[in-house]
């Protein structure tokens, strides 16, 4: 009497379930899905690593020249408050900008590494010195700089108007800000009504003022 045989579940002989991975097979699966999970870490990582530098640099970087007029959001609506120390070698109190309200603001953010603010402050002290009587306030932001390398630039270039530390960097990111130099010119009511990006010109710097002063 011949011996059963044992038929498999598939109901075929000798042959393996389908798509059944065999012991001998199954390492290999395992070191593909081990790359294919390296692979998209690897390239999540890059991805968020890129964003970062990017972000960075968009602080870090000077302002293209040119002093080019620039939409903002922030146009039409109240300039962010703040309060920043003055940046002096003597004790001073720090200015509130919500205390300047009621008077025509221009608002330039720089930093002595800064080439670009290097060929603007001339002009500004210059303008400044020809329209501090009607009344317009100039106020500079020294932005992610050493108080010394401030002072040091204040004095090289003969600055007179009033100027504040963002040591934090928390009103640049208030303001939006994209680089340096950027200016912001803002209304009595403490409404920002122009940002230029880059570089003034005598002939941008001055048009705006004049838009400031013609405003009630």
């Amino acid at each position: 009497m011949e011996d059963e045989k044992t038929v498999p579940a598939n109901g075929r002989s000798g042959e393996p379930d389908a798509g059944k991975i065999l012991p001998d097979q199954q390492p290999a699966e395992k070191r593909r899905r081990s790359r294919r999970r390296v692979l998209i870490f690897a390239a999540v990582g890059l991805f968020n690593a890129g964003l970062l530098v990017l972000l960075a640099s968009q602080l870090l970087i000077p302002a293209s020249q040119g002093g080019a007029a620039s939409i903002s959001p922030l146009i039409g609506h109240p300039a962010p408050d703040f309060t920043l120390p003055l940046l002096s070698a003597d004790p001073a109190p720090p200015i509130h900008l919500a205390s300047l309200k009621g008077k025509p603001v221009m608002i330039n953010f720089w930093a002595s590494w800064c080439d670009v603010c290097r060929l603007e402050a001339p002009l500004l002290e210059n303008i400044w010195q020809r329209t501090q009587s009607q009344g317009i306030v100039f106020l500079g932001i020294d932005y992610a700089d050493a108080q010394s390398d401030g002072l040091n630039f204040l004095h090289q270039y003969g600055i007179t108007y009033p100027n504040v530390t963002d040591t934090t960097g928390k009103v640049a990111i208030n303001y939006g800000l994209t680089g340096v130099p950027e200016t912001f010119f803002i209304d009595r009511r403490g409404i920002i009504v122009q940002k230029v990006i880059g570089e003034l010109t005598e002939q941008t710097l001055q048009e705006n003022l004049n838009i400031l002063l013609q405003k009630t």
